[in-house]
């Protein structure tokens, strides 16, 4: 198991007042049979007139915050420690088929009436006949869930290229299909609409890897990022195969897991609304996962 001290801060500024800001994040990471949550903070700045914590449908930890201050800039800063440990899972499930791990074709399997919602099509990862094909390569007949899933991540890390330049954050999975680019959300909606296209249910899953600083160099505080991957179900149990498209890997204990959902619509880590007549405004963000012990 690793210990880590997780420091997320997203800082706006705007070119005039903003007078109502209403918002939401999803910055504290899950309770997991793999991961526990020692310490978790949120601070906001100016502080909010109201701000709720709540835990969301999916189970994710969700806070709404309401500044009513008139500010030019807004600041959201999260700290938490984690305990991380590898998933174990269940050798027969990762050997069942494939076309089991279809909830709406399988009612009858335990758990399959939760994993359903994740069988189907949603905004940022719709099932383009794109990847309806591209996902039939790894889905062939009675193939093992735990091995088509994983040749589908090894293929996508071979075909696409990450940059930074080749989508934004209204690309679509058919746009990063094309490009045979993107970044790891992008990388995970392909590889969701991939399997979804062909009824398997899979899931988002938002949070941050751990990273190693090059040979020789010190680590670089706030230089880490947001990172994004996907589970894949195991028919008939209660287990999701985490995989990660973008480094080609099982997730592990590098893998601090704050929210799942359809896609990232359902965890992006802060979205709102804002009331202002500001005609510019900039958005920086840090992230440090730093090694605990």
């Amino acid at each position: 198991m690793k210990r880590y001290r997780v420091w997320h801060r997203t800082a706006y500024t705007y070119s005039d007042a903003v007078h109502d800001s209403v918002g939401q994040f999803h910055l504290t990471p899950r309770d997991l049979p793999w991961q526990q949550v020692t310490a978790a903070e949120v601070t906001v700045a100016p502080s909010p007139g109201d701000i709720s914590p709540d835990v969301d449908y999916f189970g994710n930890s969700s806070t709404y915050f309401h500044v009513t201050d008139p500010h030019e800039a807004l600041t959201i800063e999260s700290t938490s420690e984690v305990t991380v440990a590898s998933p174990d899972y269940d050798a027969a499930a990762l050997a069942a088929s494939w076309e089991l791990a279809r909830p709406l074709h399988h009612p009858e399997l335990p758990g399959a009436w939760q994993a359903t919602e994740y069988a189907l099509e949603s905004d940022r990862a719709r099932h383009v006949a794109a990847a309806t094909a591209y996902g039939a390569v790894s889905l062939t007949p009675g193939r093992p869930i735990g091995e088509a899933a994983t040749d589908l991540m090894r293929r996508i890390f071979r075909d696409f290229d990450y940059d930074k330049t080749a989508t934004t954050v209204t690309s679509t999975v058919a746009d990063a299909l094309e490009a045979r680019a993107g970044v790891c959300q992008d990388f995970a909606h392909v590889a969701l609409a991939c399997l979804r296209a062909h009824g398997v249910a899979a899931r988002y899953v938002s949070g941050y890897l751990a990273t190693q600083p090059p040979p020789g160099k010190e680590r670089v505080f706030g230089a880490d990022a947001s990172h994004a991957w996907l589970a894949v179900w195991l028919p008939g149990t209660d287990q999701w195969l985490a995989i990660d498209p973008t480094n080609d890997q099982w997730a592990d204990d590098r893998y601090v897991t704050v929210a799942w959902g359809r896609d990232y619509g359902d965890v992006s880590p802060v979205k709102g609304i804002i009331f202002t007549e500001a005609k510019t405004s900039t958005l920086r963000v840090q992230v440090d996962v730093a090694p605990v012990g």
